[in-house]
């Protein structure tokens, strides 16, 4: 409550304003029919219809009401209320997903998607998701068909398997691959690749989940030939490699690889099934990445059945892809949990289109964004922080000072964890006299950042804002990222 200036207290009289918006009450606030028939309104309901429009101002009002009971509410504000109800309007139909600018310096961000469609797979998605499509139609006999049938054949002659299936991603094609194979029996698996990944998934529960028997055998950071042979017996249905590609263990260390396993595995009559997460299809290093394990060595290799994911460095939508023995396959496809995990028109559409981009090899660097991505040249990426910079400046200053710098980004998603990739970026450093405040500023600049129109991620690294700039894309995303630089600076002034 604000008083008037008393006797003796001058000082105090002169901060009080002259004028004072009194409050609303309750009475004060119109009834919905009253606001409905606004001019402002009934043009927002010509846009969204009645009922919505209407139950958004029903809550407004109430909330309203109860501003005006804790006497927070000023009379001046009831002008605003059309304007009000239509930008509440506008935030309720607002999409949550939303587009974002990764500045992370991580390629494929769990958080942020993972891997970006290649413009193929979108046009595929939109002719099949827009109209009725053959999912499950056999256009050739005009019969009812196998939605494995449309990536099939493409797996197969990719990765050199006999047979394939697919599930709705990599957790789900281990989960079906062990309930199918080893269900009321045991699975050998060495302690060192009993992983756990994102969200909790473990590898001892997922054998739980599946209802199989986990046989560990070795030790966490040494695992021998010797080891698989001892612990096959009667109840034995599974021999089973999980490549460790969220984590590494170095030093004193020893494993069995495929090549080596599968001959045991094949004199036991087991079959050997092997979880490669990532899911490469192309050897990395021939750009001077880092090599993955490729589905079609496994295969080569022995292993009778390979899982891996879609999403990753495959470059694809969430999938998870199953490879490996005719008979094995055919046992997977059969089991009843598979249609509970199987693939939707959508990514299976957009899984077929891109893998269609692999029959083309030469052209996967221009074509799939995440190897486009992962391998763009470092000199580019120089370049565009050097264009960035004074835009860049001009947004932040005088708040933050900002300069070039060379980075280290990931490919990210549990690929590849101890390796990095060089890149370069913008580095924004609050200007304050000391340490003092440093965590503040920069969590403002992250807030303006997120909260432009198209939201930018970056990360924080010793006190500094870091903006690497790998996964800015120069036809589209430079100039969408400079247009609203205007924006932050209004929200940094």
């Amino acid at each position: 409550m604000v008083h008037g200036p008393t006797a003796g207290s001058p000082a105090r009289a002169a901060t009080v304003p002259a004028t004072v918006t009194a409050p609303a009450a309750p009475k004060d606030l119109p009834s919905v029919d009253r606001v409905l028939r606004d001019a402002e309104v009934t043009h927002l309901m010509a846009s969204h219809g009645h009922a919505f429009v209407a139950a958004e101002a029903r809550r407004l009002l109430d909330a309203w009401r109860q501003r005006a009971l804790d006497g927070a509410l000023a009379a001046d504000e009831l002008a605003q209320l059309p304007r009000v109800l239509a930008e509440r309007c506008a935030e309720r139909l607002a999409p949550r997903m939303r587009r974002v600018i990764n500045l992370t310096g991580t390629v494929l961000h769990t958080n942020l998607g993972r891997a970006l469609l290649a413009d193929e797979a979108l046009r595929q998605v939109l002719a099949c998701m827009g109209s009725p499509n053959n999912l499950e139609f056999d256009l050739e006999r005009g019969e009812r068909g196998d939605r494995d049938s449309l990536v099939e054949s493409l797996l197969c002659e990719i990765t050199g398997a006999e047979a394939a299936t697919v599930v709705n991603n990599n957790a789900a094609a281990v989960l079906l691959g062990i309930a199918a194979l080893a269900g009321g029996k045991e699975a050998v698996v060495s302690r060192g690749e009993l992983v756990e990944i994102g969200g909790a998934f473990r590898m001892p529960d997922v054998m739980t989940a599946a209802g199989a028997t986990l046989v560990e055998i070795g030790t966490t950071n040494r695992t021998h030939l010797r080891d698989y042979q001892a612990a096959i017996g009667p109840k034995t249905a599974l021999l089973m490699k999980v490549h460790t590609s969220n984590y590494a263990i170095q030093g004193f260390t020893s494993a069995v690889s495929e090549a080596e396993l599968a001959p045991v595995a094949k004199a036991a009559g087991v079959p050997l099934m092997t979880d490669l997460g990532s899911g490469s299809l192309v050897d990395l290093a021939q750009w001077g990445l880092p090599a993955e394990p490729l589905p079609q060595r496994m295969l080569a290799d022995g292993c009778d059945v390979v899982t891996f994911s879609g999403d990753k460095l495959l470059g694809g939508p969430q999938a998870g892809l199953i490879v490996g023995r005719r008979d094995l396959i055919q046992k997977i496809r059969k089991f009843p949990m598979k249609r509970a995990l199987r693939l939707s028109k959508l990514p299976l559409a957009a899984l077929e289109a891109t893998l269609r981009l692999y029959l083309q090899p030469d052209r996967l660097t221009q074509d799939l964004p995440t190897l486009r991505l992962l391998t763009r040249p470092l000199d580019q990426i120089e370049a565009q922080a050097g264009r960035l910079l004074a835009r860049v400046e001009a947004a932040v200053a005088p708040r933050f000072s900002v300069r070039v710098s060379a980075m280290r980004g990931q490919i990210g998603s549990g690929s590849l964890p101890v390796e990095t990739l060089p890149s370069a970026g913008l580095v924004l450093t609050p200007r304050l006299p000391g340490k003092r405040g440093l965590g503040r500023a920069l969590d403002e600049l992250q807030t303006a950042l997120r909260a432009l129109p198209l939201p930018v991620i970056a990360r924080v690294s010793n006190d500094e804002l870091w903006l690497d700039l790998r996964c800015l894309d120069e036809a589209r995303e430079e100039g969408e990222f400079i247009a609203q630089l205007a924006v932050l600076r209004e929200a940094l002034a």
